[in-house]
């Protein structure tokens, strides 16, 4: 069984409570169809989980396949640098269908960000790098697709389907 190469920390984007019982990481791709399924899943488990969840959501964009995602993680990042970033990778997935430049640029428009810092966020080194190194831990913790979730450290290779998914990691708490 694969662990979680880089443990979680204040780089991480988080949702929930964070000393919850349960922690899952999903390495995602923003562009990836199979994400954009279990994104619904995910929010739909994390409101029945609700305090005993952790969430955080780590880039594992594959660039070969999926052409938009490396901009539109970017994005999120640089969403993030203004406090945005669930707002961002909500919309993303809302709207995984449009991500180029242009629909981008207006996402963050409809996130009342400021349209010209986030420009110069999301081509910055550091917001780059901070991809990778999502990227490269990922690879470290054995990530060969996408979606990939790791509970508590551990690599998870069950049904992600909602209800298999939901009965597995409320089991966890019992």
């Amino acid at each position: 069984m694969s662990r979680l190469r880089k443990a979680t920390g204040s780089d991480d984007h988080i949702q929930g409570n964070p000393t919850a019982p349960i922690e899952l990481v999903e390495y995602g791709d923003y562009q990836c169809p199979h994400c954009g399924h279990a994104y619904p899943i995910i929010k739909n488990i994390q409101e029945k989980m609700g305090s005993k969840l952790k969430f955080v959501y780590r880039n594992f964009p594959l660039a070969e396949i999926h052409p938009d995602a490396v901009n539109a993680a970017l994005a999120a990042e640089a969403a993030g640098l203004q406090n945005k970033f669930w707002e961002m990778h909500d919309h993303i997935f809302e709207h995984q269908n449009k991500l180029n430049d242009l629909s981008l640029i207006k996402y963050a428009g409809q996130l009342d960000l400021d349209i010209e810092q986030f420009n110069i966020d999301r081509r910055s080194e550091a917001l780059i790098q901070k991809v990778e190194s999502d990227f490269e831990s990922g690879v470290r913790s054995g990530v060969n697709g996408t979606p990939s979730f790791f509970i508590n450290g551990e690599k998870y290779n069950g049904d992600w389907e909602e209800n298999i998914f939901l009965d597995y990691l409320q089991h966890m708490v019992k």
